[in-house]
């Protein structure tokens, strides 16, 4: 199971050097945030000021604000009103700029070279009474509130190794998470995966990012 954990995320400046970002996962793996030697990104900048925003020729962005109230993105020239919470997908290559209205802002960046990959970001409210999982290909976000983590049970249909019918494995029920929770901090990222699927309970809002390959039909 793993965790990035966010306050051990190292800010770097934008491009333009109109505010910082933290990267949270990319592919392939960068040397830097904002080389650009990647096919999708997904990192949480600080906005503090008004002005333009970096331009990713070739990519595609799902910008979600997740602190502060409001963010009016202006793209090619139409003003977009972004609230909390609420995912606004737009051209990595548009001419864009912010304002701030109602203070600095913290916000979710989703990006993915377009015709390769598509990025999705879907906010979630917790629960304390049913576990939330997260598959492969996805990374959860601790938006707000207190959460912990556990892997997930094995899969059902798993044999053991050594062909056994595996009727004396355990004392508790076969396929049952054994690991302790393990408790989130705000931002932290639960990184997905299909074998024991994290899962995560508690009370607050969380961040699905998920990154889909795009098929392409055979030439």
């Amino acid at each position: 199971m793993e965790i990035i954990r966010f306050a051990e995320l190292k800010p770097e400046p934008w491009r333009n050097g109109g505010g910082v970002t933290r990267e949270l996962a990319s592919h392939p793996k960068a040397a830097s945030a904002q080389d650009g030697a990647w096919d999708w990104r997904v990192s949480i900048a600080d906005v503090g000021s008004a002005g333009d925003f970096s331009t990713f020729p070739g990519m595609e962005r799902v910008l979600t604000v997740i602190d502060g109230e409001l963010l009016l993105l202006t793209v090619d020239g139409e003003e977009h009103p972004l609230e909390k919470y609420r995912p606004f997908r737009f051209s990595g290559e548009a001419a864009s700029a912010s304002a701030l209205p109602t203070g600095d802002i913290r916000d979710l960046n989703v990006i993915a070279r377009a015709g390769e990959f598509k990025g999705y970001t879907s906010i979630i409210e917790l629960s304390k009474k049913r576990a939330h999982p997260v598959f492969e290909g996805q990374l959860a976000v601790l938006l707000e509130g207190k959460a912990s983590v556990s892997p997930g049970a094995e899969l059902a249909d798993t044999a053991p190794a050594d062909g056994s019918d595996g009727e004396a494995a355990a004392d508790g029920e076969a396929g049952a998470p054994t690991a302790e929770p393990v408790e989130l901090a705000r931002y932290d990222a639960v990184v997905g995966s299909d074998t024991r699927s994290p899962e995560i309970l508690g009370r607050g809002f969380i961040a699905v990012i998920s990154i889909d390959r795009v098929e392409h039909a055979p030439s």
